[in-house]
């Protein structure tokens, strides 16, 4: 532990002592399963201490990074200083109307399954998408044809003074996997979802087949941040990468998927940095056989190990 550990009493002072940890491996929290330590791992469970945690750290000048449910995230091998939070906790879903109300730290998938019991459509999109509903406004997250800024109506995000603000869609700038929300230092706390009553078992179809489609065509037998790159203008990530004869290429424990080539897996316990070089590979071949420039759609963040303490 490096020279913020004296705050861990006055930081607990803010949530209660067993949503703070120290030390603690990111590569528990996200679903390349890489990264190093976090030297705080808070998970605050009301929106007051979320607010107190940030003006906390802007006074103490303490590094602070938000991770969602780490889906379309690699986390570098030499970890994250200061604090990192997640909104785990604040998962609560529910409707008023025919509005779905989600908190940040739920799953995407979990508000849209809910819509689908209260019969509302136009969540079903996203029943495949792994990330948090803060991840998925935070990136404009999308699959098979909807995205989140089709059926957002507003959210409630906390600025990095710590100030709430209550935000419509368009204040957002959502667009194609991207938003003002990290430009801004938004954390989300709440979306609003505007819905239409619908037929459940028409919904629960189109569920279905979304579901299927994505089980029989991409990897999730290992662990992965997702789908990699952006889709170029014209292109399809995956079919470059595949007509670059890259499925199956390996650096160490990361591979280019065989069954999605749009797919790197941590096939044998991969380190970041193996990953990220295979990701970096894969755009220097693309580019040098097709003159397109991928563009990833996953972060990275943290530092390298060597940088580390």
């Amino acid at each position: 532990m490096n020279n913020y550990r004296h705050l861990y009493e006055r930081l607990s002072q803010h949530t209660d002592k067993n949503n703070v940890l120290v030390d603690e491996p990111i590569r528990k929290h996200t679903y390349t399963r890489l990264g190093g330590t976090a030297d705080f791992y808070i998970t605050p469970s009301a929106y007051e201490e979320v607010q107190a945690i940030i003006r906390f750290a802007n006074q103490e000048n303490v590094p602070f990074t938000m991770l969602g449910n780490g889906s379309n995230l690699i986390v570098k091998d030499g970890g994250i200083r200061g604090i990192v939070m997640n909104l785990q906790q604040l998962s609560s879903i529910w409707r008023e109307e025919e509005k779905v109300i989600s908190q940040s730290g739920a799953r995407i998938i979990d508000a849209s399954r809910f819509a689908l019991e209260e019969e509302l459509a136009g969540l079903e999109f996203a029943c495949g998408i792994p990330g948090s509903v803060g991840g998925a406004l935070y990136m404009n997250a999308g699959a098979y044809g909807g995205e989140i800024k089709d059926a957002l109506e507003s959210a409630v995000v906390v600025t990095r003074d710590g100030d709430l603000l209550k935000l419509t869609a368009d204040q957002l700038d959502l667009s194609y996997r991207t938003s003002n929300i990290p430009d801004n230092g938004y954390i989300v706390l709440e979306a609003t979802f505007a819905l239409k009553l619908g037929n459940k078992e028409e919904i629960k179809e189109a569920m279905d087949d979304l579901t299927y489609k994505r089980e029989s065509k991409q990897p999730l037998e290992y662990p992965s941040c997702g789908s990699v790159f952006k889709r170029p203008p014209g292109f399809f990530a995956g079919k470059l990468i595949q007509d670059s004869n890259l499925q199956g290429k390996k650096i160490g424990g990361a591979e280019v998927s065989t069954k999605h080539a749009g797919f790197i897996v941590n096939k044998n316990n991969a380190t970041a940095s193996e990953y990220i070089s295979l990701i970096e590979f894969v755009q220097e071949t693309v580019k040098e056989k097709f003159a397109v420039q991928l563009e990833r759609e996953v972060r990275i963040i943290g530092e390298d190990r060597e940088e580390n303490r």
